[in-house]
């Protein structure tokens, strides 16, 4: 079995969500918690726009720590947006467009399989604000 290099000895231990949140203040540039299988667990500050992007060979699950996240999607030529205040979960089915925000910021644990990039394998332009990554090492 491969090892994440993201994934040190460290996250091995118990590690209280406070504190993986208090250890980083970038936005929309989640930290990997640990590693189940082969799937991510990552921690994400958010607030404002995401972009519009698509997961194409995979869904994403957001689970709202704190805050209040609104998803907005595409699906059969139509757009809704799901609003998920704090302790609501929410899964994005693979190849549906979507765009997360949060006009006042929010705290998310999220799962995804390892390596996945954060704004998809289509997306719009990427604003300054949005790290397209597959994820940032969790330092505490």
């Amino acid at each position: 079995m491969s090892q994440n290099p993201a994934v040190t000895s460290a996250s091995r231990a118990p590690i209280a969500l406070a504190t993986a949140f208090a250890s980083f203040e970038d936005l929309w540039s989640p930290r990997i918690l640990t590693r189940v299988n082969d799937y991510d667990v990552r921690v994400a500050k958010v607030a404002g726009e995401h972009v519009w992007h698509v997961h194409d060979d995979t869904d994403e699950f957001f689970l709202v720590i704190e805050g209040e996240l609104h998803i907005s999607l595409r699906e059969s030529g139509t757009e809704r947006t799901v609003s998920l205040p704090r302790g609501s979960a929410f899964t994005v089915p693979k190849g549906v467009e979507h765009r997360p925000y949060s006009p006042s910021g929010a705290s998310l644990l999220l799962f995804e399989p390892t390596g996945t990039l954060t704004v998809g394998d289509r997306h719009d332009d990427v604003p300054d604000h949005v790290d397209a990554t597959t994820g940032h090492a969790l330092e505490v």
